[in-house]
């Protein structure tokens, strides 16, 4: 008598996953393209058609500008500078004196760019914190609003509902002008941007000493901050963020300085149109004054790895320490905006500013150099989700010791290259002024780094001690060993 076979044991299911609320809300979240194929058959014809009058406005709007019609005209879009223009030849011919003119185009001018640099910082908080979640692998602010895009009004509300203490001792009026003044340096420098090739507002053949004498400024607001505290830590994370800024501006400068001397003009729209000219970016030309301006911009606005004034670790939060409320937010969002100028400026001296190889015909340059600008402020946001933050000691030698003495040294290059340039004509003399550029960078970055001692370290990776002998991997080695 023969006896079927015993089947083997099964194994017991896998408990199914603990279905959390978080997990359940990530899950049954709400995607683009789950809405798209839910939406009701009227607002899928309604996408259809504005899809249709965008395609055909962007046609009708293209066969324009080929045919010339707007060219030169108050409702030629792409400089909205020859609009201004046309008013004010307008009111002055109306009698009405210069004066009015000369305030309602200034008016025009500065209400643009309050709304624009406005509109960024209401929303720019929202990018930033959504791009370091997507960074670190997390969602971001989701919960307020239709993708959490009202997280920066109740921001706000909350840090204007939050009680603003004075110390006992703080000269209480310095105190309260430090959140005002910061905003003043961001605003002003913005005067000399150019737009588009009549679209500035303060258009003055000295535009690259203005932007360096009123960036200067917000190291007044910082001390007086410190200062009128009456804290010794935030008194002392004012010097130093005084010592860092000041430190930080000769490389600045000097970087500026092989821009002009490349240039040969002040005037920031010379140098867009320069970079033009020669179908070249500066910053291809020049990487290394790039990387100062860069770099150096990022200790002069507080942004990491330079974030020295809100070292939490080393001296509590700097300089405002004791400012709480909307006038700690003010310090805050200031440096959103310090970094669209950085941004901005950034865009101008180094990527062709509103240019782009001749697409500026039929593209907005204004639109341009906003992409330009977005691309400078994604790297800072890149930075900030990826690196850690320098000590002190090791920002001011990298300053003094590194960016300065190398600085010094390529803009002698750059002024004996200008200087070829202005009397050599030679077909494609500045394709090898880039070639040699950038072998000296390496060769003399390499070099000076030999001469300050600095070495990359050559030790040998090993595993950490206590996960290895006390538990970790070989915990892990048991377990498998016991259950085999």
């Amino acid at each position: 008598m023969t006896t079927a076979p015993a089947s083997p044991p099964r194994r017991p299911e896998a408990p199914p996953a603990l279905a959390t609320p978080m997990a359940r809300q990530i899950r049954e979240a709400p995607t683009l393209r789950g809405m798209l194929t839910r939406a009701p058959a009227p607002v899928k014809v309604a996408g259809a058609l504005a899809g249709l009058l965008f395609f055909a406005a962007n046609a009708a709007i293209g066969y324009l500008v080929i045919d010339g019609r707007l060219d030169g005209h108050w409702y030629d879009f792409r400089d909205l500078g020859v609009a201004v223009g046309e008013l004010r030849v307008w009111l002055d011919d109306r009698g009405l004196g210069p004066w009015l003119s000369y305030w309602v185009t200034a008016l025009i001018g500065a209400v643009g760019i309050l709304s624009f640099v406005g509109g960024v910082l209401l929303i720019g908080t929202w990018i930033e914190r959504r791009l370091l979640a997507k960074f670190q692998i997390r969602r971001g602010p989701n919960r307020v609003g239709p993708f959490g895009l009202l997280q920066p009004l109740a921001d706000a509300i909350k840090l204007v509902q939050k009680e603003v203490l004075i110390p006992r001792g703080a000269d209480r009026i310095l105190f309260y002008l430090p959140p005002v003044l910061v905003f003043i340096p961001a605003m002003l420098a913005w005067g000399p941007v150019p737009w588009a090739p009549t679209m500035s507002y303060l258009d003055i053949n000295v535009g690259l000493v203005y932007v360096i004498a009123i960036s200067s400024l917000s190291v007044l607001a910082i001390f007086i901050a410190g200062w009128s505290s009456n804290n010794h830590y935030a008194l002392l994370g004012a010097m130093r963020t005084v010592a860092m800024m000041i430190s930080y501006e000769i490389p600045v400068s000097i970087s500026l300085l092989s821009v002009a001397l490349f240039t040969g003009s002040l005037k920031l729209s010379a140098i867009v149109g320069w970079q033009s000219d020669h179908t070249m970016w500066l910053g291809l030309i020049m990487p290394f004054a790039l990387f100062t301006f860069f770099f150096s911009s990022t200790a002069e606005i507080n942004r990491t790895p330079n974030d020295i004034a809100e070292a939490e670790s080393e001296i509590v939060a700097g300089f405002h320490t004791e400012y709480s409320g909307m006038k700690a937010g003010l310090f805050l969002a200031v440096e959103l905006g310090n970094a669209l100028l950085i941004g901005a400026l950034a865009a101008t001296f180094f990527l062709g500013g509103y240019t782009f190889f001749g697409l500026e015909q039929w593209i907005p340059p204004y639109l341009i150099l906003a992409v330009k600008i977005s691309a400078v402020y994604f790297l800072f946001v890149w930075l900030r989700g990826t690196l850690p933050r320098f000590r002190l000691d090791q920002l001011m030698g990298y300053a003094w010791k590194f960016l300065i003495p190398l600085s010094i040294a390529f803009m002698g290059v750059s002024a004996v290259e200008a200087s070829i340039l202005a009397r050599v004509d030679l077909p494609g003399l500045l394709l090898i002024v880039l070639v040699v550029n950038a072998a000296l960078t390496v060769v003399f970055v390499r070099l000076w780094a030999r001469v300050v001692g600095y070495e990359a370290p050559r030790d040998e990776v090993t595993m950490p001690a206590l996960t290895t002998s006390v538990g970790g991997l070989r915990a892990a080695q048991r377990l498998r060993g016991g259950a085999s």
